[in-house]
């Protein structure tokens, strides 16, 4: 690899999402900024051999895409739309003096804009999650399809798609007014849980975990704590995320089967990763009124201070509150699991029945239901239950937990 070409790399993995959201902002569409970052990093191959490595790459490389963005937009066909579009864009250009790509150019970090664009209510789930992993992530559309099982093509339709709603629908590259901020915050931080999620628990495959998902939702996470110092939500996602990741090498044994919260190798925990997490919960309780994410994170907290034996009281207390403002099924059953840990079996079963109409098709509610059957000494029917699970379980390790947990019950 040449010296400009090594740069060339190194700006790709390290400057790539903040020059392709300093493009998208300024022209309102992800595709032409995408197209005119790949023809600047395609002119540096040609220009830098001769003219030298310039002292600011990523700020060469962020003017001459936007030059390169306008020569696309005089080339569209639709004369009339071209016309207004660029007298619009010739404005800007004005406004913000951009200098000759022979200057040092700073170049300003729009990441934060880019993440709201890509989280906007507008788009559904699916192409939040592939176009903020794509834009902001930096990912290839090969690295988000394999991470998700999807062919390619699939997912290369999904990105267009998203970047031409972004576009067509006008939605703004800007951080949300201080009126809507709440809202919108807490749509970003979904998608990076969700990201987090697939990651921490794959939903189908041969892997329970997916470094690379659970550590690019890492990633995101810490980004916004940067981006957004203040905000009490992000640091707390921060330290959920990192209390349940520093037990990524504890939760599969050397066969890659499951192993539960309360069976793993607590040597085998990432004591740096739980102390940042523990960093970002102290950030985090700078409110009066604990959020979702902070509330799970202190209940995760006290899980990786005692696992063994943690204080199954105060953690119904956390969950209590948590189902008080976000009830949602998940989190009610959660909430029995620590439940039948504090009142017994038989007061868990109670809770978890009443959840049976919302989470009939959640492999999860039937393992849990299968457990606390299995400790009244009901074996038949918790057979039953895990055998509802194993039609539902999507990964192989945790197919193959549930498929243990029957032959001990001898079923």
């Amino acid at each position: 690899m040449t010296e400009v070409e090594s740069v060339l790399d190194r700006v790709f993995r390290e400057s790539y999402p903040i020059v392709l959201a300093s493009i998208s902002r300024l022209y309102r569409d992800i595709d032409l900024a995408e197209e005119a970052v790949q023809d600047a990093m395609a002119q540096a191959l040609v220009d830098w051999p001769e003219r030298g490595v310039p002292d600011n790459p990523p700020g060469w490389i962020s003017t001459v895409a936007r030059r390169k963005a306008i020569d696309r937009i005089r080339r569209r066909d639709n004369l009339a739309r071209k016309h207004q579009i660029l007298a619009g864009y010739q404005a800007v250009e004005r406004r913000r003096d951009i200098p000759d790509v022979s200057e040092d150019l700073g170049l300003t970090d729009d990441r934060l804009e880019m993440i709201f664009a890509c989280c906007h209510p507008a788009l559904d789930s699916k192409k939040q999650i592939a176009l903020t992993l794509r834009t902001v992530g930096g990912l290839t559309t090969a690295e988000i399809a394999r991470a998700f099982l999807v062919a390619e093509p699939t997912m290369a339709q999904r990105l267009v798609r998203a970047k031409a709603k972004v576009r067509d629908a006008g939605i703004p590259f800007k951080v949300p007014e201080e009126h809507d901020l709440v809202d919108r915050v807490s749509e970003v931080l979904s998608v990076v849980y969700l990201i987090f999620g697939e990651g921490y628990f794959s939903t189908s495959g041969d892997a329970l975990v997916r470094d690379d998902l659970a550590g690019k939702a890492i990633e995101l996470g810490e980004l916004l704590a940067d981006l957004m110092p203040d905000e009490s939500e992000v640091h707390a996602l921060n330290a959920l995320m990192l209390f349940q990741d520093s037990r990524r090498n504890a939760r599969t044994d050397s066969d890659g089967n499951l192993v539960v919260l309360r069976d793993q190798d607590r040597s085998l925990w990432d004591r740096d990763m739980i102390e940042r997490g523990f960093s970002a919960l102290q950030k985090a309780r700078n409110t009066s009124e604990p959020g979702i994410y902070l509330l799970q994170a202190e209940i995760a907290g006290h899980h990786t201070i005692d696992s063994v034996d943690p204080d199954w009281g105060k953690i119904v207390g956390l969950y209590d509150k948590l189902v008080a403002i976000h009830p949602s099924p998940v989190a009610q059953l959660n909430r029995a699991v620590a439940f039948g840990q504090a009142h017994g079996p038989e007061a868990a079963l109670e809770v978890v029945d009443s959840l049976r109409a919302d989470l009939d098709g959640y492999h999860a509610f039937h393992s849990t239901e299968a457990h606390f059957l299995a400790e009244v000494g009901r074996a038949e029917d918790s057979a039953t239950a895990y055998r509802r699970a194993l039609e539902l379980v999507g990964n192989d390790p945790g197919r193959r937990y549930l498929e243990s947990r029957l032959r001990d019950l001898d079923y």
